[in-house]
């Protein structure tokens, strides 16, 4: 069984990970995928310093994770270059750790964690979609605190993405994400436990 978890920015998908993780899941991460394919000595980074120049790299080789958000997120042109650079790598390797898992058990419950997975056309590859949302107030919030930016700067980022709203047209399950915990820990428990009594190991 092949999910695909995805949530606009600041919807809290990571939260669901780390709750379907801990039930059982094998979870794939895109963004520690993609670190991987950035990190020094990488034949990304190499990519991304062609593309973008060394301005977006630390005294220490590294990439600057930070500034290359800001670029890409003011410029139409830039994250789209940027994505070709990394999705087509991403998504292979993810595939194949996919295929490996599902190869040594049948039945396992394989959870893509991705951001972009509709943006990137990878929702017609997983047998289902699972869509992370929350209101634009509670999401503001939420970047805000996590990247250390400022308000319009995390409006900013949600207007570069897929409306939530169009996204909706994808999902074969909703999940709300508020900031009652409990609540939607008992709406994932109640999905994943479908899953698991569907394929035979609840």
């Amino acid at each position: 069984m092949l999910i695909g978890l995805t949530g606009s920015i600041g919807s809290g998908k990571s939260t669901v990970a780390k709750r379907l993780k801990e039930r059982g899941a094998h979870v794939l991460d895109a963004d520690a995928f993609s670190r991987a394919e950035t990190d020094l000595g990488a034949e990304g980074l190499r990519e991304i310093v062609s593309a973008f120049g060394e301005s977006v790299l630390l005294e220490n080789g590294e990439l600057d994770r930070r500034k290359l958000a800001e670029a890409i997120f003011s410029s139409e042109e830039k994250r789209l270059k940027l994505n070709a650079i990394l999705h087509p790598r991403i998504l292979s390797a993810m595939r194949a750790r996919a295929e490996s898992i599902l190869r040594s058990d049948p039945k396992a419950v394989v959870v893509y964690d991705v951001p972009l997975l509709i943006e990137t056309g990878e929702h017609s590859r997983v047998d289902r979609v699972w869509l992370v949302t929350a209101d634009d107030e509670t999401r503001v919030a939420r970047i805000v605190a996590r990247d250390h930016c400022t308000a319009d700067e995390a409006k900013a980022r949600i207007a570069a993405q897929m409306p939530q709203a169009e996204k909706l047209a994808y999902a074969d399950e909703v999940i709300e994400n508020g900031n009652d915990l409990s609540a939607l820990y008992a709406r994932v428990d109640a999905l994943y436990d479908a899953v698991k009594e569907r394929y035979g190991k609840a």
